[in-house]
């Protein structure tokens, strides 16, 4: 395998995880971070692979710093945040393809725990770009025998799969905190896929894409495990803390809170039934309590399974 340069911009978990992962390939890593010593020009000059994995936040302004570096033309960038603009509702991909127009932009998204990924314990993940060539590239970097990564075409059906689920994923703690049980979990989970699949189809994604690894597996990832710190905001609201409260003390950002204000908006604006969607918005602005919120999902009016 050939050594190729791999800048890292973000050192949190997931950053220093996949860091780790390209390291122990025999890559020459970079990582960057806000409170490193080395500039954006030290750490991306030369750089086969950019990768980001910086806050959903953040992303809009790195992007444009890095537009006034000189690159390789052939540098493949590469997203790794789970999240939305809330004021383009672009996804992180849709920034960098935007601010880089002739680079090639490739999604890593999966069921992916940095820390079992720690851990050594087996994973897979998903790289997806419209540039196959790309995709295999990253393919190739990231792939070791604990790491297993798949190539997917539909970019935009993969970064959705991992960005939707984080406000599924809330629902689910708030359904364990309150020991509603493994009937009604399931249950919750099965259709919060079918709203993932509804509003990711409204942005061209293919519905197949939600039933692989960076739909349906992350979905079950981060539904079930207490790992998820958007599961821990859903479990922490049923245990009755303020979402104040919990963001103050989570270790880095739970994404789903953001981005389930952004689904709604749209939602609404495109007359997308969202119901789980719409009560964990409800939950999260105070307006109901978690109990509340099951109420009025359990009484909606009973209808045929498929179609709305």
């Amino acid at each position: 395998m050939r050594e190729t340069t791999i800048s890292i911009l973000g050192a949190g978990a997931w950053g220093a995880s996949l860091a780790n992962l390209a390291i122990a390939n025999g890559h020459r890593v970079r990582v960057w971070s806000r409170q490193g010593n080395e500039t954006l020009a030290e750490v991306t000059q030369d750089a086969d692979i950019i990768l980001s994995a910086i806050s959903m936040k953040g992303v809009r302004e790195v992007a444009s710093k890095i537009q006034s570096l000189t690159l390789p033309p052939e540098t493949i960038f590469v997203t790794a945040t789970k999240g939305l603009e809330p004021q383009t509702i672009y996804t992180p991909s849709q920034i960098w393809q935007s601010c880089f127009p002739n680079h090639p932009v490739v999604v890593l998204s999966g069921p992916n725990l940095s820390k079992e990924i720690d851990q050594s314990l087996p994973a897979a993940t998903v790289v997806a770009s419209r540039v196959t060539t790309a995709a295999a590239t990253v393919q190739v970097a990231f792939s070791s025998s604990r790491f297993r990564v798949y190539t997917n075409p539909d970019p935009v059906g993969v970064e959705l799969g991992g960005t939707l689920k984080n406000v599924i994923a809330i629902a689910s703690g708030v359904c364990d905190g309150l020991q509603l049980g493994t009937n009604a979990k399931a249950a919750l989970v099965t259709r919060g896929l079918t709203e993932i699949i509804r509003i990711g189809n409204c942005w061209g994604a293919k519905t197949e894409t939600f039933y692989g690894l960076s739909g349906l597996g992350d979905l079950l990832a981060t539904c079930n495990s207490a790992l998820s710190r958007n599961y821990q905001v859903g479990y922490q609201l049923a245990s009755g803390e303020t979402l104040t409260q919990i963001l103050e003390k989570l270790p880095g950002t739970a994404e789903g809170v953001n981005t389930c204000q952004v689904l709604v908006q749209l939602a609404r604006q495109q007359n997308i039934v969202m119901p789980i969607t719409e009560q964990v918005y409800r939950l999260l602005q105070g307006e109901v309590t978690p109990r509340q919120a099951l109420d009025e999902l359990m009484l909606r009016d009973i209808k045929a399974e498929y179609g709305h």
